[in-house]
């Protein structure tokens, strides 16, 4: 991999280390009822345009991370098809930190954008 290739592979990881949390909020905020890792992933590729997806092991850190700051709550239930699921719902605590952070992405996004402007276009 050239060096170009390098960086862009290094500003990606950065990029989404700030970003999955922020999106795993989204969709367990968006969904009917709780959902485990797997279902997660797929329907962070889904919505997500790809931009997220190859990284469903990188997800389940980040589950963990966010139940054990109180934002999700998750229980483990049998499965037909294998062992057991861990299914993850967000929390009164997580929707308020979702509010906050998406403010927080909003901003950040119009005064990056703000700087880029007119250079690609």
């Amino acid at each position: 991999m050239n060096e170009p290739d390098l960086q862009l592979k290094k500003f990606q990881k950065e990029l989404s280390a700030g970003t999955v949390s922020l999106a795993l909020l989204a969709v367990l905020a968006k969904a009917d009822e709780p959902m485990y890792g797997y279902l997660i992933a797929k329907q962070l590729e889904r919505v997500g345009e790809g931009v997220l997806s190859g990284k469903q092991s990188a997800l389940y850190p980040v589950l963990r991370n966010l139940e054990g700051a109180g934002l999700l709550d998750s229980f483990v239930e049998p499965s037909m098809s294998g062992p057991p699921r861990r299914y993850y719902r967000i929390t009164a605590a997580g929707r308020t930190t979702l509010h906050e952070w998406v403010a927080a992405w909003r901003a950040t996004r119009d005064s990056v954008d703000s700087v880029l402007m007119g250079i690609l276009e």
